[in-house]
């Protein structure tokens, strides 16, 4: 099949591309730029640093708690869970929680059964446009590589997290939106989701909004980059080779000189 396209029709298209672009950028210039999340400590940070399994176990449950209802994780199966501490019967019993639909059976139907540790974790809604119709429009994104797909990663996320505030005086905040510090733009379709106690942690810990907020930050940190320890561990060991080849390469290279030196 071949398009034929006017002159004017190509032209019209790009008035209104670059409309739209003067009209975005007008608005980004008017809404102000967000500030760069402040710095926050992590069990993860520096050559040493690992993922706390506390920490991660507090953050799993305020993802299933709080935010599975819209944010999915598909590239992170529940036997992943097993790197972080959790025993084979815990695992099971989280899979166990949750129907995915199987099939086709013998009949050429489609059935649910219940997860099993082999399975992703459950999507809340069937495909995209049922999602944003939940949300308003909004496409809630997928939580598998959302660290590493923000400027800032943890830091960015527990500043979101914690961002929520009451828009200024001076600031025009659209119907449906809500205001936050550390988002381009200043509006958010989505709600404050974290408020004190909003969980009950199992290890007691008080559920404070900031304490939820480190914890789910770490959790997706470790989520997006699950080989990050492994990864340190194979930087470390070749660190140390590497000084050891040194160390011996100077000894041989003294040998082999001392009789010309």
């Amino acid at each position: 099949m071949t398009f034929s396209v006017s002159f004017r029709s190509v032209a019209a298209v790009a008035a209104l591309v670059a409309g739209t672009a003067v009209g975005m950028a007008s608005n980004a210039n008017a809404a102000g730029e967000a500030p760069k999340p402040p710095s926050q400590s992590w069990s993860s940070d520096g050559m040493f640093g690992t993922f706390d399994r506390a920490t991660l176990r507090r953050g799993l449950q305020v993802y299933r708690e709080v935010c599975a209802s819209c944010h999915s994780m598909d590239l992170v199966a529940f036997r992943h869970l097993g790197q972080i501490g959790f025993s084979e019967d815990e695992i099971k019993a989280i899979a166990s929680e949750y129907e995915v639909e199987d099939g086709p059976n013998d009949e050429g139907d489609m059935f649910t059964r219940a997860a099993t540790p082999a399975d992703s974790f459950v999507a809340p809604f069937a495909n995209d446009n049922a999602a944003r119709a939940s949300n308003g429009g909004a496409l809630p994104p997928d939580f598998s590589l959302i660290i590493k797909a923000r400027p800032g990663g943890p830091d960015y996320m527990y500043a979101l997290l914690t961002g929520y505030d009451d828009a200024p005086d001076d600031f025009e905040l659209s119907e449906g939106m809500n205001y936050n510090t550390y988002f381009s733009g200043h509006q958010i379709a989505m709600a404050a989701p974290l408020y004190e106690d909003g969980v009950e942690f199992a290890d007691g810990t008080p559920a404070t909004v900031e304490q939820m907020a480190h914890d789910l930050s770490e959790f997706l940190h470790w989520v997006s980059e699950p080989d990050l320890e492994e990864r340190k561990r194979l930087g470390l060991g070749v660190l140390i080779f590497l000084i050891v080849f040194t160390g011996l390469a100077y000894q041989l290279k003294r040998r082999i000189w001392s009789d010309i030196h």
